[in-house]
């Protein structure tokens, strides 16, 4: 699947020493969040986390929750350059994304805890961040997934934006699932989901 840009959230700063200090505060926040996720402790508490102090953050950071989506951000940003170019498409990108989710239950809670946040009246960074990025997704997926119909490898019987948004429910949703119960595992249902998508003989 194409890769995106990575937003910037926040202030970048007008320097390249600027620039490069807030990737350096990002890249100590996602080895934080990594080993234990949103732990709810206030931006005070994050900065001690990770080393720097409390105003470096306010410089480029209005809110708590503005740092925790420009980590999950960065983060993602991250390990699709680590990846590369991919070949895999509709559901089977999802899977892939999904496994690669193992490895980093920190910031699989993180993301489950900023999604959930995002829904609060009070959220602005969060919910215009998460909404964006739903859309994104369902609208390359649909591309994908009609593009497979048209190919004759995935059933044409139900529209190609209403598979897209189902699975991406079950992905997520299967994630909580395995943070709160690691035995339910990602990749077999999934696969599964893939089976079902299958057209009908």
């Amino acid at each position: 699947m194409a890769r995106d840009q990575e937003p910037v959230i926040g202030r970048e700063g007008s320097l390249p020493k600027g620039v490069a200090r807030r990737l350096e505060i990002l890249d100590r926040a996602i080895e934080v969040f990594r080993q234990r996720g949103a732990d709810g402790t206030s931006l005070r508490r994050i900065a001690e986390a990770i080393g720097v102090s409390h105003a470096a953050l306010l410089h480029y950071f209005d809110s708590r929750e503005q740092l925790l989506v420009a980590v999950y951000a960065h983060a993602e940003t991250q390990r699709a350059a680590a990846e590369g170019p991919t070949t895999h498409s509709g559901i089977d990108g999802m899977i892939a994304a999904a496994m690669a989710n193992v490895d980093v239950p920190g910031l699989v809670q993180l993301y489950t805890t900023l999604v959930a946040a995002s829904l609060e009246i009070r959220s602005e960074v969060g919910k215009e961040f998460f909404s964006e990025r739903f859309e994104r997704i369902r609208t390359r997926l649909t591309a994908e997934l009609k593009a497979e119909q048209d190919a004759g490898t995935v059933r044409d019987d139900v529209p190609a934006e209403h598979l897209a948004a189902l699975i991406i429910a079950a992905s997520d949703g299967l994630q909580i699932q395995w943070l709160l119960e690691p035995s339910v595992g990602l990749e077999a249902p999934l696969r599964s989901l893939a089976t079902m998508l299958e057209p009908r003989r």
